[in-house]
């Protein structure tokens, strides 16, 4: 990530905080009153908290390489979660404090930087990781030799049963099993191709979109894995012709997905009357996409900027004042509703354990919570098995102008189990 993104980060904390920026990044946090406890990691001070025994949240996220759009939204859709909650007294007179440390979307980088907010800092909780590589790498220095709590924001390939290591995204049946039917019975496109970056989230949720497509009558053409850093795909164009495929079911993630992008746009493939469905793509995926290549795409998440229900409009504006201009949009597919979500969560099993951040009893708060306004909706966790019923939504993206994008619901469903665990 450039050094402005670091500035522009600056510029979005609290007022007493706001000083003179310096030029480089790490200039710009010190400046705004960020406390440097290492390379690469940030943290407020008590007092932005306002408590003497503030509740230590550490996010783990991706603020630089591939995944740093994504990464942005989850710390800012945190911060706002944390000020909100700060704003209104904190729990049980406890304020949280928040420690960012960069996950650089590379697990390798991660596990020792998140090590640092589990021995370092002593967090409560960890909330953060994008990827499912993410969480694989980093879930064993929280939960295991950690013994810290996890929450997980991202939607992602289900089967994640770790005890202390709850999901707050969509899983593949709260994604796939209304969407595949629609794209099917109602768009008639029933021949899929798979093109699909190679990790197990793209693995494990294709074996389950296979399973929904071939239950309603459609066919899986071809189902191909790539490297992440894939820049060619001639191959898979043809493959997508000569195959008279009529839907692409993309999960090909950065650096490898603008490169595919661009040569299925080019190749003609959605004036001919092809459709793709992508499920982590969302009003944030311009700053991967350009808009031409975006027009038409349908995608299932647990929220859009277009959902109409009052507490997503309003939470959407207080984001919008919270962090004018920003690049970094507050959405479904990069985790920040998950992030959103998952913070509040906590806040409601924290105060069932009038404010006791001791793992154990956390979790066993958390494993019933429930929230009754959140982005899209409200949600629940399910009793037993760490993951969330939610609103589900099925969108396409229309072009307004220019680069203009818009996300047109198409249909809601309400608390959708995620059948998992």
């Amino acid at each position: 990530m450039k050094d402005e993104s670091l500035n522009e980060t600056s510029n979005r904390l609290p007022s007493p905080f706001r000083r003179r920026a310096f030029l480089t990044g790490a200039g710009a946090l010190a400046a705004a009153g960020w406390t440097a406890g290492g390379p690469g990691s940030w943290f407020l001070p008590a007092a932005w908290g306002q408590s003497k025994n503030p509740i230590k949240m550490g996010i783990a996220t991706d603020i630089t390489g591939a995944i740093a759009p994504s990464g942005n939204s989850d710390w800012q859709a945190a911060q706002l979660a944390a000020e909100q909650i700060n704003a209104a007294g904190g729990i049980a007179g406890r304020s949280i404090q928040l420690f960012l440390e960069d996950t650089a979307s590379d697990p390798k980088i991660a596990v020792a930087n998140v090590r640092k907010l589990i021995q370092r800092d002593k967090v409560d909780v960890v909330c953060g990781g994008i990827t499912s590589a993410m969480r694989q790498a980093i879930k064993d220095p929280i939960v295991n030799r950690g013994k810290t709590l996890y929450l997980y924001p991202q939607l992602y390939e289900g089967q994640e049963c770790t005890k202390h290591l709850f999901n707050t995204g969509p899983t593949p049946a709260q994604q796939v099993d209304e969407l595949i039917p629609y794209l099917i019975k109602t768009l008639g496109k029933k021949r899929f191709a798979m093109p699909s970056a190679n990790y197990v989230w793209p693995q494990l949720l294709n074996k389950y979109a296979r399973k929904v497509i071939e239950a309603n009558g459609g066919e899986v053409v071809f189902e191909e894995y790539y490297p992440l850093d894939q820049a060619e795909y001639s191959a898979t164009i043809n493959k997508i012709r000569d195959g008279k495929v009529d839907c692409v079911f993309n999960t090909i993630i950065p650096p490898g997905l603008q490169p595919f992008m661009k040569q299925l746009y080019e190749s003609g493939f959605p004036k001919n009357g092809g459709v793709q469905a992508c499920v982590y793509f969302d009003e944030n995926s311009l700053n991967y996409v350009p808009a031409r290549e975006l027009e038409g795409i349908y995608s299932c998440l647990d929220y859009f900027h277009t959902v109409d229900d009052p507490f997503s409009k309003e939470l959407l504006a207080a984001y919008a004042k919270r962090f004018p201009g920003t690049k970094y949009q507050f959405t479904a597919g990069s985790a920040a509703t998950g992030m959103y979500r998952g913070i509040r969560l906590y806040e409601a099993a924290a105060r069932v354990t009038k404010g006791d951040t001791a793992r154990e009893a956390v979790s066993a708060a958390l494993d019933r919570a429930k929230i009754d306004r959140g982005p899209g909706g409200g949600a629940e966790m399910v009793p037993g098995k760490m993951h969330a019923k939610m609103n589900m939504y099925i969108a396409q993206c229309k072009k307004i102008d220019g680069d203009r994008l818009r996300w047109d619901i198409i249909s809601k469903y309400n608390m959708v189990d995620p059948k998992e665990c």
